[in-house]
């Protein structure tokens, strides 16, 4: 007969990153609304479409896009060095090799800042041009779907703040503050995915 002691351990799934992952879910069909929203405008009014799209600046918007999609694979470095228990640098400060979870995760902020100060300087030189939010179908398209997204960027940015403050904070690395960290990743690399749909939708195919 096989005593207690032997039996296998159940390992039970963490219960924040379950529901992070629920909770991105909804935000799966809440960006599928605004897609939707997009679409439809869209079909409605296709010449312009045409006109407004052809005033976007496709140079900078794609440099702004591969900036965000780059700290995708900053954020996931830091999540690496977490796994591995490791917060900060063991190293100087240019051996990247070296790197903790810290100084991985400020260099995405500072990635995902560059993005939104971007993302504003284009909606300000818009404005200027004449697309504003209520100018027309387009211009309220277009800022209620880049707008929402800036705000789930800046969402982000917040969140990485707060594990960073977090591991200065506490004495010891451990499994919660891993977890913060990883959790936080599923969120970037989410913002990240829906901006490049984003981009696709409205810079790429006009």
């Amino acid at each position: 007969m096989t005593s207690q002691a032997s039996a296998p351990l159940i390992k039970r799934p963490n219960t924040v990153a379950v529901g992070t992952i629920v909770w991105l879910g909804s935000e799966v069909m809440f960006f599928a609304g605004l897609f939707a929203i997009y679409f439809t405008l869209r079909a409605m009014s296709p010449e312009l479409w045409e006109f407004e799209a052809d005033r976007l600046n496709f140079p900078f918007s794609l440099t702004n896009t591969i900036i965000l999609v780059a700290s995708s694979f900053t954020c996931q470095f830091g999540v690496f060095a977490a796994e591995k228990m490791k917060p900060y640098a063991s190293g100087p400060w240019w051996n990247v090799r070296q790197w903790g979870t810290v100084e991985w995760f400020f260099l995405t902020f500072a990635m995902g800042a560059i993005f939104v100060a971007g993302q504003v300087w284009e909606y300000a030189t818009l404005v200027s041009e004449g697309i504003a939010i209520d100018s027309n179908s387009y211009g309220s398209a277009f800022y209620l779907t880049t707008g929402f997204h800036g705000l789930h960027v800046t969402g982000g940015l917040i969140a990485f703040l707060l594990v960073i403050g977090r591991i200065f904070a506490v004495k010891h690395f451990g499994h919660r503050e891993a977890t913060s960290a990883i959790v936080v990743s599923y969120y970037w690399h989410f913002v990240d995915v829906v901006w490049i749909g984003l981009f696709l939708v409205i810079y790429v195919l006009k």
